[in-house]
């Protein structure tokens, strides 16, 4: 079976954007990291909200120490995330080229 040079490269670049990341595709790193982002500014801003109600008299103290608890939470998986995220780079710097 021969196999012009001509025909493999139609044929691969039939099948390239098969095996391309699509960016903007439902379920890709970047829709996932906006996802995350966008939860995370909800949490920060709901217990802003929670604490200025309390302050006022308009909210419970038990709903503000959730919603600070839940608040450090989140502060704190963005930070390990973020050391892990770093702690990869460097690891990457490290390597022999």
């Amino acid at each position: 079976m021969q196999v012009s040079a001509n025909a493999a490269a139609r044929s691969y670049g039939a099948a390239r954007p098969l095996t391309s990341p699509d960016p903007e595709a439902e379920g890709g790193p970047a829709s996932t990291a906006g996802r995350l982002a966008e939860s995370f500014t909800q949490v920060l801003q709901n217990a802003e909200t929670t604490a200025q109600q309390t302050m006022t008299g308009n909210a419970d103290p038990h709903a503000l120490v959730s919603a600070l608890s839940e608040a450090q939470m989140a502060v704190e998986t963005a930070v390990a995330v973020r050391d892990k995220v770093v702690e990869a780079y460097l690891e990457i710097l490290r390597m022999p080229v």
